[in-house]
């Protein structure tokens, strides 16, 4: 079985790594940025899809800025997670208010419109659903999750649990992921704090597998963003995920694996770093099994 990894950031566009310098002189507009990162990397996270519903025009561009075969994971907006949603982003002076089936509709219509140009063209790696620390296991969240399913029927769709529960229950867990077809986020984070989510690498869905590597931070949770993300990984904390990411790429046809510990240039020098140590070039790995 063939698979691929791609190695890639959760932001291509935070204000602190526009700051760092990594992107060179010239290369620093809205064009010149996502052109010179996917030419490093095969894979990127949209995280600004969280924050407000995506533009049609936006992602038009992205496709257009980008090579074939390079993909947009796109995290779903905070609304359809349940997560806080400020009113000044929601679109045509509706409250955000998940309860009320006509915003919902609404806003589900426009972010499948949003993201429209990416799929149509073949680029849409996934719709990253990151549940808020509170969505935890049992028949309410089964119910939403479904929901969930019914919605993007069609898409791809990887699935990020913030509360440690849902892997205390990992069976029941990979049942109903496997069920609705969605794919399994595993994630890399401090191990100590008492909401740590522990590094487990299920496979749910034979198409995609998704790695988010958070940063070692014990601020997580707590801090600012800083000091969320504030963590440069070293080589050997890499390499212990070596093994296990080459597992689940021979059990997918595609693993994305993706940097979050966006402070600075950390990110994309971990994803830089990540790329080195896996055998194969740096933006796209193929293998066989």
């Amino acid at each position: 079985m063939a698979g691929r990894i791609l190695v890639g950031t959760c932001s291509w566009t935070d204000r602190a790594l526009v700051g760092s310098g990594w992107y060179p002189a010239g290369r620093r507009d809205a064009e010149g940025r996502i052109g010179y990162y996917a030419e490093r990397f095969g894979v990127v996270e949209v995280d600004a899809s969280y924050y407000a519903l995506p533009g049609e025009r936006n992602s038009r561009l992205w496709v257009e800025r980008t090579p074939d075969g390079f993909v947009f994971d796109v995290k779903a907006f905070s609304l359809l997670t349940g997560h806080p949603t400020r009113e000044a982003v929601m679109p045509g002076g509706l409250p955000a208010d998940a309860r009320n089936p006509a915003v919902l509709d609404e806003v589900w219509a426009r972010f499948a419109d949003g993201i429209e140009p990416i799929r149509a063209a073949g680029r849409l790696g996934c719709v990253l659903f990151q549940f808020p620390p509170w969505f935890r296991p049992g028949a309410r969240a089964e119910t939403f999750l479904t929901e969930c399913a019914v919605r993007t029927d069609g898409w791809p769709v990887a699935v990020e649990f913030r509360h440690p529960a849902w892997w205390g229950e990992r069976p029941a867990t990979e049942a109903l992921l496997a069920r609705l077809g969605f794919s399994a986020v595993a994630v890399d984070m401090t191990q100590t704090l008492p909401f740590s989510i522990p590094p487990a690498t299920p496979v749910t869905s034979p198409r995609l597998s998704v790695v988010r590597f958070h940063g070692r931070s014990a601020a997580w949770g707590t801090g600012s963003k800083e000091d969320r993300f504030r963590h440069d990984y070293s080589p050997a904390e890499l390499a212990e995920w070596t093994p296990r990411l080459h597992a689940l790429a021979a059990q997918v046809d595609e693993l994305h694996v993706l940097f979050n510990n966006c402070c600075g240039d950390s990110a994309v020098r971990a994803a830089e770093l990540m790329s080195s140590i896996l055998p194969g070039s740096p933006a796209t790995i193929d293998h066989e099994n």
